[in-house]
């Protein structure tokens, strides 16, 4: 329980960093293209809120035992993201503002005994409700990034790329998908080795989970499998 407060305090802090970029952001720079092919800024800062409703629906889920899925299907996701989208800066800044206080409020009052139950991501998988809390977190500092306004990859904090790139790692053993031998951070004690036939992947963890996002382009590399994966076997944070 220790982990998962701090977690929380780093999904609190990366959410406030979030929220002071996106009221900087004006009508027309809404408008404009964000990092991901075909959305908006103004797409991502609604997916943002959109994913907050969600995953306060998990720990919903968790609290009382009734079974609230993440979104009812894919359908009501994507129009949830195309409804808010082409909206006013100011109204699309409120939006995201009560989403993460109502989210927080959830996560704060949660019951210790709650944490362990299963719920289930967009995707089907299982995973514990306490996983929730790092995924949201996930979802708060790369789509920050993908806004393409003033924060990058290069500004993600050291706790976030620590966790992930174990997170996505352990993923990646359990599940395959990606053809290196080894994936090795140069200045963390990160070496995981793979199943694969390729080359060893080295590099700071920064690189390495930039490119495992598929935020950046690794040359030396191979692709990466679709991500993020689902949880790792045997249970997450």
């Amino acid at each position: 329980m220790d982990d998962l407060r701090a977690v929380m305090a780093e999904l609190d802090a990366a959410t406030e960093r979030m929220l002071a970029t996106v009221a900087k952001l004006t009508d027309e720079d809404l408008r404009q293209p964000s990092a991901l092919p075909g959305w908006t800024r103004g797409h991502v800062v609604a997916h943002i809120a959109r994913n907050a409703d969600s995953c306060w629906n998990l720990l919903e889920w968790a609290r009382t035992g009734v079974e609230v899925p993440q979104y009812p299907n894919d359908e009501v996701r994507e129009a949830g993201v195309e409804a808010s989208a082409g909206r006013p800066a100011a109204e699309l800044l409120a939006e995201n503002e009560i989403a993460a206080a109502r989210f927080a409020a959830q996560m704060h009052t949660m019951p210790e005994a709650a944490w362990q139950a299963t719920v289930r991501a967009r995707a089907g998988w299982a995973h514990p409700a306490s996983y929730t809390i790092p995924r949201r977190w996930r979802e708060v500092e790369v789509h920050h990034a993908d806004l393409a306004a003033g924060f990058s990859d290069k500004d993600w904090s050291e706790a976030y790329i620590r966790w992930e790139l174990t997170d996505t790692l352990a993923a990646l053993r359990s599940h395959g998908g990606l053809t290196v031998t080894r994936v090795r951070a140069i200045d963390a004690d990160i070496d995981v080795r793979l199943d694969g036939p390729g080359p060893e992947a080295r590099g700071s963890a920064r690189e390495l989970l930039s490119w495992l996002t598929g935020r950046t382009e690794a040359p030396s590399w191979p692709a990466p499998p679709r991500w993020p994966l689902p949880a790792p076997l045997g249970g997450s944070s």
